[in-house]
């Protein structure tokens, strides 16, 4: 058990995923619990509830989802490496998120000539045309 968590090993889910740095604020990871962001063990939780080593998490974050097992419990905040360990990214969750990064990537780089703000160098060829 980590420093911090209770002696009963549970700790509020609010404070431990605030603790495991996916959240910058308990507000934040409250806000996020409460709109319906984070599920724990397939169901919606309420802030309070408590989390036990084991547990699964599935957390949305922008265009990120990632699928978690608790591997350890704290509700003090400490530093980036020590809250990496309260936690097990699963290797599908890696796998998709790096597949849809890729695919948003693509995505931006194949923008139509035309087709919203120009790139520098359409800037460029727009100036040269106009002559200013």
């Amino acid at each position: 058990m980590r420093p911090g968590a209770d002696d009963g090993g549970k700790v509020r889910l609010d404070k431990w995923l605030w603790a495991a740095r996916l959240f910058k604020t308990r507000g934040l990871a409250s806000e996020a619990i409460k709109g319906g962001k984070v599920s724990l063990n397939g169901q919606r939780p309420k802030p309070s509830r408590e989390v036990k080593l084991g547990d699964r998490l599935q957390v949305r974050q922008g265009f990120d989802e990632r699928e978690l097992v608790v591997r350890g419990l704290s509700d003090r905040r400490g530093p980036a490496p020590v809250a990496q360990q309260l936690y097990e990214e699963t290797a599908e969750s890696l796998q998709r998120r790096a597949k849809e990064a890729e695919l948003r990537r693509q995505a931006n780089a194949l923008r139509e000539p035309g087709r919203g703000r120009p790139t520098k160098r359409e800037r460029r060829q727009i100036h040269g045309f106009t002559g200013k």
